[in-house]
């Protein structure tokens, strides 16, 4: 049984906005050109600039237009530029020298430009979500489980290829809300979770799974940030002490030929 996989995010991006209920999630997404950073930063003072094709985070970066001030006026002087990637940090006082360094680091391939979300934190990290969804064995989406992923300490993303570390949903909402109010929000990821599937499928009908990377303002709006054509499945397994919710995961998985239980025979056997 073939399981379609989707490469390209500004493919994806473009099918989201097709659908009205769903646009309103996805942040302002351009492809990359020194015009569209300008346009974009002259929008938005943060912008996360990743490749079209690329997994576990590799080669993303940030770009914030950073304001000074003089010392007698409140008169905003001529902004500058700084760039953060891996464990760098760079600043640039023109967006043409940013340019440069930008170009130089895509190593001619495709970038996207993305509005910058400022994410909710724990202890001082920025964190986001994973909401999986999956076709059930009977050809229904469901949203299996939802977990946080808190970023390594000054890394920009939170992907555990990049020491992201995973933490329970509920614990990291309440030092922000309420229970109730992580419960509603927690409803309508599962719920998002389905229409995005269900979006995508439209468009790529043997689509069999979604792994949707979310973040959380300190407004408490949903944005999605990416969506995943073959998630990772294995941090439902490893995190969860319950496992009747791995159990759901594996069954839908194997039901549409992941066969995760074949693999865990193959290697015991050797």
């Amino acid at each position: 049984m073939t399981i379609q996989r989707v490469a390209s995010k500004w493919a994806k991006t473009k099918i989201l906005l097709k659908n009205k209920g769903l646009a309103s999630y996805v942040p302002a997404t351009r492809l990359y050109s020194l015009e569209t950073l300008e346009d974009m930063l002259n929008t938005h003072a943060l912008v996360y600039i990743k490749p079209d094709r690329g997994t576990y985070g590799i080669g993303v970066m940030s770009v914030e237009q950073l304001h000074s001030q003089t010392a007698d006026t409140d008169e905003t002087t001529d902004a500058s530029y700084m760039l953060r990637y891996d464990h760098k940090t760079e600043v640039f006082t023109s967006l043409e020298s940013l340019h440069k360094t930008l170009s130089a680091l895509f190593q001619g391939k495709d970038y996207l430009v993305q509005q910058g979300i400022h994410l909710l934190r724990h202890k001082d990290r920025p964190f986001d979500l994973r909401v999986l969804t999956q076709k059930s064995p009977s050809g229904q989406w469901v949203s299996t489980g939802i977990i946080g992923r808190v970023a390594a300490k000054n890394k920009i993303i939170t992907n555990h290829h990049s020491g992201g570390v995973v933490h329970h949903y509920k614990p990291l909402m309440l030092e922000h809300m309420t229970a109730e109010e992580a419960g509603n929000i927690r409803r309508e990821l599962n719920t998002l979770g389905v229409n995005v599937a269900s979006q995508m499928q439209k468009t790529y009908p043997n689509l069999k799974e979604i792994g949707l990377d979310v973040a959380i303002d300190d407004r408490w709006n949903i944005w999605i940030l990416e969506v995943n054509t073959k998630p990772a499945l294995f941090p439902f397994k490893k995190f969860f002490k319950d496992p009747s919710i791995y159990k759901q995961v594996e069954k839908y998985a194997n039901a549409y030929g992941r066969n995760l239980s074949s693999k865990k025979k193959t290697k015991k056997t050797g």
